[in-house]
């Protein structure tokens, strides 16, 4: 089976994060999207939600979508989450899936900069997502790297602004409900 791991703090998951994922499915690229939810990212401030409610506010917002799975698998690996672990444990302990990284356009910008970056490249095919104001330049990509740019709907909308704009219409109702009745992001 063909997996596209779809990693992120989801901090909180929002309609653009979603929807790439089902399009992701809808054109047949994989089989099944796994969100993992990091509990913590090496590249990001540690100013996220609780685990526990991030990974609520993604089941929520992904309940009903065949193929999507929200997954806690990072969640007894070392902290902090580093793509290439992930990676490596997933395909030792699923050795008959195919795992696929999907990344945003803003990720691939800095993805020399991941640990074992290089590794990554060679033994996983890449899913890299437009991004607006990040061109994708895959120039630097090695020879024979198994990396694709998708067409999937674009949406100039973070996390991080939906926080800060109180953005709410781009958050699935059950999910703010969730926030809301948890009071998480002082909305």
């Amino acid at each position: 089976m063909r997996i596209a791991i779809y990693g992120g703090t989801f901090n909180p998951i929002h309609i653009g994060h979603t929807s790439l994922a089902q399009s992701l499915i809808e054109q047949k690229l994989v089989d099944e999207v796994w969100l993992m939810v990091s509990p913590q990212n090496p590249h990001k401030d540690n100013d996220a939600a609780a685990y526990v409610d991030r990974f609520e506010m993604a089941r929520l917002a992904t309940k009903g979508m065949k193929g999507i799975i929200v997954s806690d698998f990072e969640r007894n690996l070392p902290i902090p989450s580093y793509t290439y672990t992930t990676l490596t444990k997933l395909s030792e302990q699923f050795p008959d899936h195919v795992f696929h990284l999907v990344i945003g356009a803003d990720n691939w910008a800095n993805f020399h900069n991941w640990y074992r970056v290089d590794d990554i490249i060679k033994t996983t095919p890449i899913l890299i997502y437009q991004r607006p104001n990040f061109p994708i330049d895959l120039s630097t990509a090695p020879q024979g790297a198994d990396i694709k740019i998708v067409d999937t709907p674009l949406f100039d909308i973070s996390s991080t602004d939906i926080r800060k704009h109180k953005k709410l219409r781009m958050i699935n109702p059950d999910v703010l409900k969730y926030i809301r009745a948890n009071h998480l992001y002082n909305f």
